[in-house]
């Protein structure tokens, strides 16, 4: 056994059917009694449900929260909460109301509650990317990481089977990079091929029938497990062009993460073999970097970043930001290379190993 450095994250996970039931419950043991909850527009109905259910526990809301975490969303936000005298965050939603119940928890150190409704995995890490005047920058600190995560498989019912599919994909990449992480340690490789496994299982069950409660509960589990990889271990490649891509031309992340994450792998092939031998397993394939691409495209998901909104002229934008303060990757950075990559996932081709 090598040696290794692995730090458990301090959040509490409740898990199950029907525990947005103990929202109040969770309140009160963080000792708090004026909730802020937080969600996008479009989750604005189901947010105000809680708020009533919350009854006097919730005396603000704020349904602005947007892609990428934009700060002048969240300046409006943290004033919002001030005006209210808010002393906690209830988060309602997927990846932009996490991020924004983190950006607030950053300038002000409001104790969170995440309840997530998609597959992101944002709850379970202490990293947050905000975006302004078109650059999206991620930190990693413990202020941003919520005490409470509430994973309630009855929300998950009725999201939608694109968003599932993509949702599910941006999931995997976290556990996907974490298998080859330049910190990575054999706790959370079992957890990051774990949630790989029940992700990789559950999807395929989904396509066929989006209300199968089993497999919503595998795949719920399954982005817990890859959110706490991302939590626990620095990332590579992948996140970086994913953040340069959101930042610069505001594409829809979870569905960049999907057409990104083969080709991503498929450069990192040959510098981390081992990881790619767990990757395939998890995944059930014998190649993992065409196996995710063959698995997005049989779940209907997109491929290419074209069909995404990504302009033509975009790529030369996107390798002079992946190349500037670049993540630690297991394989060098090479301009060139990365042209071949973004221009195949700009054209929806399939993957090609970086020799």
């Amino acid at each position: 056994m090598d040696s290794f450095s692995y730090s458990a994250l301090p959040s509490k996970v409740t898990f199950g059917f029907g525990t947005l039931s103990l929202v109040a419950e969770e309140i009160r043991a963080l000792g708090c009694k004026r909730a802020i909850v937080l969600s996008t527009p479009q989750q604005a109905q189901a947010a105000e449900a809680l708020v009533k259910q919350l009854g006097e526990l919730a005396v603000g809301r704020f349904f602005e929260a947007t892609m990428h975490t934009p700060v002048a969303v969240t300046e409006r936000a943290v004033a919002a909460a001030i005006a209210v005298s808010a002393d906690c965050t209830v988060a309602l939603g997927g990846g932009s109301t996490i991020g924004l119940g983190k950006a607030i928890a950053l300038r002000t150190d409001l104790p969170q509650i995440a309840i997530p409704t998609t597959y992101a995995g944002s709850e379970a890490t202490p990293i947050i990317g905000q975006t302004e005047n078109g650059v999206k920058q991620t930190q990693r600190t413990m202020k941003v990481l919520p005490e409470v995560i509430i994973y309630d498989v009855d929300l998950t019912l009725t999201m939608p089977l694109g968003l599932s599919v993509t949702s599910g994909m941006n999931a995997i990449a976290h556990a996907a990079e974490g298998l080859y992480a330049k910190d990575g340690n054999p706790i959370i490789q079992l957890i990051a091929e774990d949630g790989l496994r029940a992700l990789a299982g559950a999807l395929p069950r989904l396509h066929a029938d989006a209300h199968d409660k089993e497999a919503r509960s595998n795949a719920l589990y399954g982005a817990w497990a890859c959110g706490v990889t991302l939590g626990s271990v620095g990332m590579s490649l992948h996140h970086k062009l994913c953040h340069a891509l959101g930042g610069a031309f505001d594409l829809p992340h979870a569905e960049t993460h999907t057409v990104v994450l083969p080709h991503a792998m498929a450069y990192n092939a040959s510098a981390a073999p081992v990881a790619m031998a767990r990757l395939a397993r998890a995944l059930g394939v014998s190649d993992a970097p065409l196996g995710l691409f063959e698995l997005a495209r049989s779940l209907g998901a997109p491929t290419s970043l074209k069909e995404l909104g990504m302009p033509a002229g975009g790529i030369e934008q996107v390798v002079s930001l992946a190349v500037k303060n670049p993540y630690w990757n297991p394989a060098p950075l090479d301009a060139s290379k990365l042209r071949k990559l973004l221009d195949n996932a700009f054209e929806g081709r399939p993957p090609e190993t970086v020799g």
